[in-house]
């Protein structure tokens, strides 16, 4: 008897790592994609989603940008290349696009927060940056205070619907 096939859990296309923590602690004023310097073991350790990029920072170093600690595990499927996990990656963008968010880091005070990392349609990793300004403590309780009554007032409407 033939054994069923093993479903993949390999990802070709979607998101491979998110920085959920970062919406909630930033207030995301742009967003924009850059393009990833990484290994052949790096992309394979990426297609199996166990990247962590919530720590994970951009950068400059030498006029160039940086994605610095983000976590990309050893990839485990027989490769001999090694790599470090916490290594700095170079990001790819334009040479505009760098000037513009390195003048509003300088300029406005904002951070570059990595917002995901994940495949587009072609297979090639792109990571999400967004400019971000922090929030304040009393600016979190607002976002929570927020999101709770959006979903108490889902629960409601949804009780609502099926008494009629």
């Amino acid at each position: 008897m033939a054994s069923p096939k093993k479903k993949s859990t390999l990802i070709s296309h979607g998101i491979a790592a998110q920085n959920r923590k970062a919406r909630f602690n930033y207030t995301i004023i742009e967003t924009i994609e850059a393009g990833l310097v990484l290994k052949g073991a790096e992309v394979k350790s990426l297609r199996h989603g166990r990247a962590t990029i919530t720590e994970a920072y951009a950068g400059e170093r030498d006029g160039e940008l940086w994605l610095l600690n983000a976590y990309i595990p050893e990839y485990q499927g027989g490769v001999l290349s090694r790599f470090e996990t916490k290594a700095p990656r170079k990001l790819l963008l334009h040479k505009k696009q760098m000037a513009h968010l390195l003048g509003a880091v300088s300029r406005d005070g904002v951070s570059l927060v990595p917002l995901d990392i994940h495949f587009n349609k072609r297979g090639v990793a792109k990571l999400t940056l967004g400019l971000g300004q922090g929030r304040k403590k009393e600016d979190k309780r607002h976002a929570i205070a927020e999101r709770d009554w959006q979903r108490d007032k889902a629960r409601l409407m949804r009780s609502k619907g099926k008494d009629f």
